[in-house]
């Protein structure tokens, strides 16, 4: 090979394209430090894409802090959760386009719901008791009951206050802009969210 080969010249191209990647680290925008900013840290709800640059260091104590949920409700947070499960696409019960144009089916529905209800009103009072006095006791848990309460780290007997608070914990621990877009985060906290649903279509959150 000869050299002045064009080969060399790239070789020699990309070793200077390497040291203006260098050059342009931005410092920590920590105040007071002087380190490489080389970790992103989510700038807040509403400036999605925005991150400042940490040091390590200033990285792990600005996330111990952060809160992405912070000024919301628990009615905007749990709407939030329902919309992370389709990516917060909009989506639409099975049926519904039916139901809105009055079509028969949707009225005989609307009308065994009206059926339903007026004999629940009419119950004898004893029979609604003996529910309320039963509702307390909880059955024993399936396998994969037990298991979402091992993915939200709960005893088995937690009550529906105590994993309502704990989900609540766990998506501001493990949500990706904490993490700084880290995708074991992203799917921890999928795990999460599919657990605390299936506890609450079950009846136990």
């Amino acid at each position: 090979m000869k050299l002045n080969s064009k080969l060399f010249d790239s070789i020699r191209v990309s070793g200077k394209g390497s040291v203006k990647r260098e050059a342009a680290v931005q410092t920590c925008q920590w105040k007071g430090c002087e380190k490489p900013g080389l970790h992103k840290a989510p700038m807040g709800r509403g400036r999605d894409n925005e991150y400042y640059r940490f040091c390590l260091d200033h990285v792990r104590q600005y996330n111990q802090g952060y809160n992405y949920f912070d000024g919301m409700s628990d009615v905007e947070v749990d709407e939030f959760r329902k919309d992370a499960l389709t990516g917060h696409r909009p989506t639409w019960k099975a049926g519904a386009n039916a139901w809105a144009h009055g079509t028969r089916d949707g009225a005989r529905t609307a009308e065994a719901a009206e059926r339903v209800a007026a004999s629940a009103r009419s119950a004898p009072r004893k029979n609604r008791s003996s529910r309320t006095a039963t509702s307390s006791y909880r059955r024993e848990l399936k396998p994969l009951e037990r298991k979402a309460f091992q993915t939200l780290d709960l005893a088995d007997d937690a009550q529906k206050d105590d994993i309502k608070a704990r989900f609540k914990d766990l998506v501001k621990l493990h949500h990706p802009d904490a993490n700084g877009g880290d995708s074991r985060s992203e799917e921890k906290l999928r795990e999460i969210i599919q657990a605390y649903n299936y506890l609450k279509q079950s009846g136990l959150a």
